[in-house]
C-alpha cells in the first residue's frame, strides 16, 4: 500500500469502513484515508483550525476545514458569528469540530 513505515500496520479497509460510518480517524489512518504522508498529517493535526479534538478528526470535519481553505465554503469565523451570539463565542465547546459539538449536545 504504502513506503510510509508509519502507515505500514494500516488496514485501508477498516479505514473505509470508519469513514463510511462517520467515526473519528487517529493521525495514522486519516494519512492513508487522505493519500498523504504520517509526518504531513502530523503537521496539519498541529495546524491551527485543523479540526482534530484530541488526536482525531472526523472525516466530514476535514472535507468542511478543506473547502473553507480553499474558498469552497465560507470561512467558519463568519458562520459562526453569524449564527451565534457572542456569548457562546465564549463557551469552550464552541471551539471543536461541528461533529465533536454535536456528539456532546447529544451526550
Amino acid at each position: 500500500m504504502t513506503r510510509d513505515k508509519q502507515l505500514r500496520g494500516i488496514k485501508l479497509k477498516e479505514v473505509f469502513q470508519k469513514q463510511r460510518l462517520g467515526q473519528a480517524l487517529n493521525v495514522k489512518e486519516f494519512a492513508a484515508l487522505a493519500g498523504l504522508s504520517y509526518s504531513t498529517a502530523r503537521g496539519w493535526f498541529r495546524a491551527k483550525g485543523f479540526p482534530a479534538f484530541n488526536g482525531k478528526v472526523f472525516w466530514q470535519d476535514f472535507v468542511i476545514w478543506r473547502r473553507r481553505q480553499t474558498g469552497i465554503e465560507p470561512s467558519a469565523g463568519a458562520s459562526l458569528a453569524a449564527e451565534n451570539p457572542p456569548s457562546s463565542l465564549k463557551h469552550p465547546d464552541s471551539q471543536l469540530p461541528p461533529k465533536a459539538q454535536k456528539l456532546l449536545s447529544e451526550a
